[in-house]
């Protein structure tokens, strides 16, 4: 009975030697694992400067709507990156929380160990005094050991399913927000890219407005411009004609002050040559008293034959000078567009036979045109050849006398 008792008490004392580096070994496992999975904390992440964000919101405030958009969407990613940086800071801080939870579980299993061991090296050293006591609860140990390893190795597998479950519960949530993230910036370029051709809209149309207004103002302008060159062309006109008009009113003016004065100067001319005419038939009339007296004289002085005589030279000298006027208005021949009032006074000189001696105009009748004329109808009608019919004493005073020449008669 006493050696199965040996043989019960050697195995168990076998297995109480094979059992303490088991659970060292465990606990070794456990603790390098523990530390893989451990994560330092490491310095938390900068929070944005909000002041810097305000600023660039500040400064890109007078810029184009596009440049402001994209600040805008600057600013709205950089939130989106804190939203995701708070959220894996939150994430590591809950594995950080699991972490010091499996660290304080590992040191209490260690602490437990290390009490077991020492529990264990007590037993051996009071084995002596209870083998069987101390193999007993040895053996109770190690099947708690063994019982509470399976635990530990369960729980450690209950854990990482639970952290494989989380993992991929993170993922998956990060899998969403990232699908989210790319829906809202699918949104944002959408919304951008809208907003982006409504202003190109907004922009063409306010272009197209401008120009427009432009090409209204243009118009406006060259209508201004032409009736201003228009105005400015009449007004030119108008000055043209007023000072054609008036240089015409002065040159009506100063040839009407001109043919006043030539007229005025005709009619003096005409009224001295009317003068001079009525001084020389004056004149003519005097010597002609003066010669009939003289005659007269003669006369009484004389005989009845000389009176006899007298008559008939003076019948005779009437009737040449009758003859003289007839020849000469059939040979003269009247320049046109003559007036009634034009006078021209011809002296004409003839030889004893009647011939022209000399032709000269006594007075001007003011055209040279009548005067030539009335020259010519003399030397025409020439030679008067009754002036030989003309008593001897009679001849002598009728070998030079005057022609009147004015339109239709000859005096």
């Amino acid at each position: 009975m006493a050696k199965p008792q040996r043989r019960t008490t050697s195995k168990r004392a076998g297995n109480v030697g094979y059992g303490l580096p088991t659970v060292l070994a465990v606990a070794l496992h456990l603790g390098l694992l523990i530390l893989s999975v451990i994560k330092w904390p490491t310095s938390e992440p900068e929070t944005p400067n909000n002041a810097i964000v305000q600023a660039t919101l500040i400064s890109t405030e007078t810029r184009t709507d596009q440049a402001q958009q994209a600040a805008e969407a600057r600013t709205r990613a950089a939130e989106r990156q804190a939203e995701e940086e708070a959220k894996r800071d939150a994430e590591r801080q809950a594995e950080q929380e699991a972490e010091r939870k499996a660290q304080e579980e590992a040191e209490r299993a260690a602490q437990q160990e290390a009490e077991r061991q020492a529990q264990e090296q007590a037993e051996r050293q009071a084995q002596a005094e209870a083998a069987e006591q101390a193999r007993a609860e040895a053996e109770r140990r190690a099947a708690e050991a063994e019982a509470a390893e399976q635990q530990r190795a369960q729980q450690e597998a209950e854990r990482e399913a639970a952290r494989e479950q989380a993992e991929q519960e993170r993922q998956a949530e990060a899998e969403r927000r990232r699908q989210e993230e790319a829906a809202r910036q699918q949104e944002a370029e959408r919304q951008a890219r809208e907003e982006a051709e409504q202003k190109a809209r907004e922009d063409a149309e306010r272009q197209a407005r401008e120009e427009a207004e432009r090409k209204a103002r243009e118009e406006a302008e060259r209508r201004a411009r032409e009736e201003a060159e228009q105005k400015a062309r009449e007004e030119a006109e108008r000055q043209a004609r007023e000072e054609a008009e008036q240089k015409a009113r002065e040159e009506a003016e100063r040839q009407a002050r001109e043919e006043a004065e030539r007229k005025a100067r005709e009619e003096a001319e005409q009224r001295a040559k009317e003068e001079a005419e009525r001084k020389a038939r004056e004149e003519a009339e005097r010597q002609a008293r003066e010669e009939a007296e003289r005659q007269l004289q003669r006369i009484i002085e004389g005989d009845s034959d000389a009176v006899s005589n007298a008559e008939q030279g003076a019948e005779a000298a009437n009737g040449f000078i009758q003859l003289v006027r007839r020849a000469v208005e059939q040979a003269w021949v009247i320049p046109p567009n003559v007036g009634n009032g034009t006078t021209a006074e011809v002296e004409v000189r003839l030889g004893p036979s009647g011939e022209v001696f000399a032709v000269s105009i006594r007075r001007s009748s003011g055209d040279a045109a009548f005067d030539n004329s009335a020259i010519q109808a003399v030397e025409s009608a020439a030679p008067f050849s009754e002036l030989r019919d003309l008593p001897s004493g009679v001849q002598r005073d009728y070998r030079q006398f005057n022609l009147r020449f004015r339109p239709g008669d000859i005096r």
